[in-house]
């Protein structure tokens, strides 16, 4: 079955690499003088980049899939040739396109392939299918600004996406998911639910939390620091900066010093604003002899980084500048790492389920070509991790050479409603830092002993693990996470007083509870309540205030009919209990 999974994907790719080709045949038909740079095909569909000066319109993209399903027609076949790089060069060089004689001449291969259709030629490695017409289902989706090689300073482009499948059916299935995805992206919603939001005029890639954002961060919070007390894990909090020599010495400024800020003088020292949270706690473990009593250590810290990304890559939640991480570092002893690696993969199941997801992409990745420490390490704690997995029966993939230069590694994709899988769990083994730290304990015969270093993040960083919530859930939070869980609404002035003194009953447990007794039509107060994704309304006119009860409505418009307030109590605190 898995070989035939990978035949279907690399036939698919080459569906879509030719749809790609058959995308540009049709701009540079349609639009003669568009430079052409690249076109791959991407997870899910494919790209193409042009150098064109003024913009492609929703018209355009029309234009454009009639002219491809006038060269699918055609029938043409996708025809493979060599050139001579010194014939590539001057064939696309006479033609005017730079991009691809930059990416020529960037190649070493003296002979270059190429391939046609009807007459389009492009520089291509392949593969393609035989013929354009075995591309019959296809849909051109978005146009978005790109940069020359990724390059902010090198030339605009625009690029045009798209994607083909082998059936109508599965073009349609992704088009229903895609429409999906647009109606619950957690940006739209952000605002529409006012949970946070970002502000150009303090800087891009900044999450700013508003108070139901903020609840709902609490809410995640505390039960992340009880499950962590619960666990054996002791909590710590580190400065936000230290001066640039801590980062010298755990090598983040040689290996990550792209994604750092440049330091800031003060009082004549430098001092940089941490992209990590593991030398301050390594700080905290050198501030005594430790023994091989205290071991494992396990400090956890939802703590803030600053990390610097381009401003190409930000996206919402997902992909930011400041953010806080779930992390914790655990410091055991070698004969320890198997058993608290299978603490932390059930730790992480465990608030993984809590919060709804129970599908995975599991890889193990391997040492890679460059890296520190000891091929004997290196074995021992792959294997560690392996052994971990198959003891909590969790199926995975091998990722041969694409572990951290520091330690092999566990990454856990968790897969939402849609389908999509987002990297949120890490798992990673350390040599680096205890080495560069010079960091030890002492054993039971009194030597001293290097420890090993587990580095974990369980839900990654809030920001981006909110968003997935969001869009998992699609703004409708389960109640225990729901930053109002119930709102009282009231049928006309008259039930205001009882209104209130439900109100108070649901406030005095703990049930975080919104009101709405402006005097506007009931029909209008349950359909705000419904926007806003409020779990339960409960309405009350005058049968609801002789009879001491409220008409309980779910925001899915199921009624469930007049319940007695102490009863409504119990049954909403059940559900947050068991965090439902």
């Amino acid at each position: 079955m898995a070989k035939r999974n990978e035949k279907i994907e690399k036939d698919l790719e080459a569906l879509r690499h030719s749809c790609s080709h058959i995308m540009a045949h049709a701009v540079t038909e349609l639009f003669p003088g568009v430079k052409l740079a690249i076109g791959p095909p991407i997870a899910d569909g494919f790209y193409y980049d042009f150098d064109k000066r003024e913009p492609f319109t929703p018209q355009d993209l029309e234009k454009i899939t009639e002219k491809m399903k006038e060269i699918i027609k055609k029938n043409y076949p996708f025809v493979r040739s060599e050139k001579s790089r010194e014939e590539a060069l001057k064939f696309f060089g006479d033609r005017g396109e730079k991009y691809k004689v930059e990416l020529i001449q960037d190649l070493d291969d003296e002979k270059v392939t190429i391939y046609e259709q009807g007459g389009f030629i492009d520089l291509c490695r392949g593969p393609h299918v035989k013929s354009t017409d075995e591309v019959k289902y296809f849909k051109l989706l978005s146009v978005a600004g790109a940069y020359w090689r990724g390059d902010e300073k090198r030339e605009s482009l625009q690029r045009i996406y798209g994607t083909t499948f082998f059936t109508q059916e599965e073009l349609d299935k992704y088009l229903y998911l895609l429409e999906e995805a647009k109606k619950r992206d957690h940006r739209k919603l952000g605002v529409e639910l006012d949970l946070f939001s970002m502000h150009e005029r303090a800087g891009a890639g900044l999450i700013y939390w508003h108070p139901k954002g903020s609840r709902i961060r609490k809410v995640i919070e505390d039960f992340w620091e009880d499950e962590h007390l619960k666990n054996g894990y002791e909590l710590v909090d580190i400065p936000h900066i230290a001066r640039i020599d801590l980062w010298q010495t755990s090598g983040h400024v040689d290996f990550y010093q792209e994604y750092m800020y440049s330091p800031m003088d003060i009082e004549g020292q430098k001092y940089i604003i941490k992209p990590m949270n593991c030398p301050g706690h390594i700080l905290i473990y050198k501030t005594k002899v430790r023994s091989y009593r205290d071991l494992p250590i396990r400090w956890a810290e939802l703590g803030t980084v600053y990390r610097y990304e381009r401003s190409g890559v930000l996206h919402g939640l997902m992909r930011v500048r400041g953010f806080t991480q779930d992390d914790a570092h655990i410091f055991c002893r070698p004969e320890q790492l198997e058993d608290e690696i299978v603490g932390v993969i059930k730790f992480v199941l465990f608030m993984l389920r809590t919060f709804g997801f129970s599908d995975y992409d599991v890889a193990l990745s391997t040492r890679p070509e460059k890296y520190v420490g000891t091929l004997e390490s290196w074995k021992k704690a792959e294997e560690a991790l392996k052994k971990a997995l198959e003891k909590v029966k969790l199926a995975y993939v091998v990722n041969p050479g694409e572990g951290v230069f520091y330690g092999p590694k566990i990454d856990i994709k968790i897969k939402d409603s849609l389908g999509r899988a987002w990297q949120c769990s890490t798992i990673q083994v350390d040599f680096n830092l205890p080495e560069r730290f010079d960091i030890t304990f002492i054993d039971i015969s009194g030597q001293r002993r290097r420890p090993i270093m587990i580095h974990r993040a369980l839900l990654g960083s809030l920001e981006r693990f909110f968003g997935v919530l969001i869009e998992h859930y699609g703004g409708a939070f389960p109640v225990w996470l729901a930053p109002v869980q119930a709102t009282v609404l009231t049928i006309t002035d008259l039930q205001k007083e009882y209104g209130q003194k439900v109100y108070n009953r649901l406030k005095e447990k703990s049930i975080r509870v919104k009101a709405n007794f402006a005097n506007e039509k009931i029909d209008k107060k349950i359909r705000n309540a419904q926007l806003q994704k409020i779990p339960y309304m409960l309405v009350i006119g005058k049968r609801e205030v002789e009879s001491e009860t409220v008409a309980v409505r779910r925001r899915d418009q199921k009624d469930l009919g007049p319940v007695k307030v102490n009863q409504f109590i119990e049954d909403i605190s059940e559900e947050i209990k068991n965090r439902r």
